[in-house]
């Protein structure tokens, strides 16, 4: 949620701020506003609407070497021009942007206020510059900011600039903050593809660092100012992996880039049919007595595919969604594995969810896109999925490279936890995993994604079931369907169907069978009961099982092993849910209400 984006140089700063915000829109927001110093004080520019609105608005660029800029999501109030960011003291002396949420803002604000201080919007937010305008009166602006961050409960990243003043104020707790290191300027932003067309080497900011950037140094203290050493890294992303190319949307691109993000999840760690983590050798869960999984949204599902391959193998898991950990995880030990799944590394639910099972003795494995992000930092292993950046909103290729990470992961814990037992045929099922890649392509080449989102784009309702590993990929097929079409989807296990939601079905609510080639049974008998209640069924299996023949319609998968089959089922009902999209003529990079991080609770 939210986007912030900061940079100081030699030459002015508007264009760079407009571009970092452009590249930030993948994030979700509804106002955008940039401010701008340049020796005559803090001029800012602000809208509600996306930031072609603001640039629309703006007669000219203004003019400064210093500025900030910020993409928000509506929290605090309704999305006005008032509410968005940045936001000033009453003077206007003082420029702020935030992510975040202020904890103790109500009582902050009212005591401001007693002060003398003028309020102009509904958010949080607004209390920051105001707090560094009142510490200013006293102390030097690096001192002010410091103490106003040390006043505030909650999260946040911030960043700041001040009227005649040559200097980028920051801080961050709980929220991501990144440091770009340009050749003659630098950058702060919420993520990396803010500044990627301008640098790639990065420095990841923790909690309780405060930055100062100026125009040829940058520095990096904590709360109590003494400097802290953060190690600089090189983001491994081409700029042009952030773009769309020659596609209409960014979810298309990354729904036609499987074949390449698959092929970068597997290299190097399946070798001569085992598997070979560089990250997590032979032996490195020896000591591992159970498993549970964090995750939300589509990592979650990603998740349930994981804790399935666990549970064939003997080994005890459960799956949690990250927001409910405090009230639905069992006993925590030292014998007990978190897995936390997360695309970003940045999910603020997640996070708290690995910080309690940390707490409670448990040990901490981060399976995320993101080389340093928070997560990956704070968990005792990280396994990076290497999807690359993924900018729609609605996740796809980062929900496979997720499931193959976490098979992988599987096995190794398969064969390092004493009481676990390997599936019989793991050498056939890695054997057929080099090939995922090259069949993701042939469904790219020869679906009937598109014919079909034009035959069923009228229906009331869409219905998804699976069985086994085919469950989490009706879960997924339903979520990427109501994010991106806003239509009516559901997604079942396969024998849940007659436990009530059969209820609904009429002849205007097809039934997305996914059939991966284990135990598909119930898959089709269920499909089946629907389809006698007038539904037409839409078989997503290879060309020759059973449920084909049942069927009104085929979205083929090939032949592979059954573990890998759904995955491959899962690319076609993306294909189905952006073409749908497509036809309504949904936003689909960008849904209502939706953003890409959820950085707040």
């Amino acid at each position: 949620m939210c986007g912030i984006i900061a940079r100081i140089g030699s030459d002015d700063a508007a264009d760079t701020l407009l571009t970092g915000l452009e590249n930030l829109e993948y994030r979700g927001y509804d106002s955008a506003g940039i401010a701008v110093q340049n020796g005559s004080g803090v001029k800012v520019h602000k809208t509600s609407g996306e930031v072609s609105d603001l640039k629309s608005k703006l007669n000219y660029l203004p003019t400064g070497n210093v500025g900030i800029g910020h993409t928000r999501w509506s929290t605090h109030g309704p999305p006005t021009e008032e509410n968005a960011h940045p936001h000033t003291d009453s003077a206007g002396d003082v420029a702020v942007v935030h992510n975040g949420v202020i904890d103790n803002y109500a009582e902050l604000r009212t005591e401001l206020a007693e002060k003398g201080h003028v309020f102009r919007s509904d958010t949080d937010t607004e209390v920051i510059p105001h707090l560094i305008n009142e510490y200013r009166e006293e102390l030097p602006t690096e001192a002010a900011v410091r103490k106003a961050v040390e006043t505030l409960e909650g999260s946040y990243a911030i960043a700041a600039i001040v009227e005649d003043e040559d200097r980028v104020y920051a801080a961050r707790k709980g929220s991501p903050l990144v440091l770009g290191l340009g050749t003659d300027d630098w950058f702060l932003a919420s993520d990396v593809p803010a500044f990627l067309d301008y640098t790639d080497e990065v420095i990841y900011l923790e909690d309780g660092d405060v930055v100062v950037l100026e125009p040829d140094a940058y520095e990096i203290t904590d709360l109590e100012g003494e400097p802290v050493h953060r190690e600089t890294d090189t983001v491994d992303w081409d700029p042009e992996d952030a773009g769309k190319g020659e596609y209409a949307h960014y979810m298309k691109k990354e729904i036609h880039g499987q074949p390449t993000s698959l092929a970068n999840t597997i290299e190097g760690r399946v070798e001569d049919g085992e598997v070979d983590l560089e990250s997590l050798p032979a032996g490195s869960f020896t000591d591992v007595d159970e498993v549970q999984f964090v995750a939300c949204g589509t990592s979650y599902h990603a998740a349930l595919y994981g804790a399935q391959l666990l549970k064939a193998s003997g080994i005890r898991t459960e799956v949690i969604r990250a927001s409910e950990y405090d009230s639905a995880s069992g006993p925590v030990d030292e014998g007990t594995l978190t897995i936390a799944v997360t695309q970003s590394g940045e999910t603020a639910d997640t996070l708290q969810a690995v910080r309690k099972a940390a707490e409670r003795g448990a040990r901490t494995l981060a399976v995320t896109n993101v080389v340093g992000s928070t997560i990956a930092r704070e968990s005792d292993d990280a396994m990076y999925i290497r999807a690359g950046p993924e900018v729609g909103v609605a996740a796809t290729k980062t929900f496979s490279s997720q499931a193959v990470s976490l098979a992988l992961v599987s096995q190794r814990l398969a064969a390092d936890v004493p009481h676990a037992d390997q599936v019989d045929d793991v050498e056939a099922m890695l054997e057929s995993l080099t090939d995922l890649p090259e069949q993701v392509e042939e469904i790219l080449e020869t679906t009937d994604a598109e014919r079909l989102a034009k035959q069923y784009i009228d229906s009331d309702a869409f219905f998804f079931i699976g069985n086994g590993l085919g469950h989490p990929v009706a879960l997924e097929g339903a979520l990427k369907f109501k994010e991106i079409t806003y239509e009516h989807a559901e997604g079942f296990a396969s024998g849940q169907l007659k436990h009530g939601p059969l209820a609904l079905v009429t002849e205007r609510t097809p039934v997305f069978a996914v059939c991966t080639g284990g135990d598909d049974g119930k898959t089709k008998t269920n499909a089946i009961e629907a389809q006698t209640r007038g539904a037409s069924i839409v078989a997503v299996s290879p060309d020759d099982h059973p449920v084909v023949d049942a069927a009104e319609a085929h979205l083929s998968v090939p032949d592979t092993h059954p573990v890998w089959a759904g995955l491959l089922a899962n690319v076609q009902l993306q294909l189905v849910s952006y073409y749908a999209a497509d036809l309504l003529d949904r936003p689909i990079d960008k849904p209502r209400n939706l953003a890409k991080s959820v950085t707040v609770e």
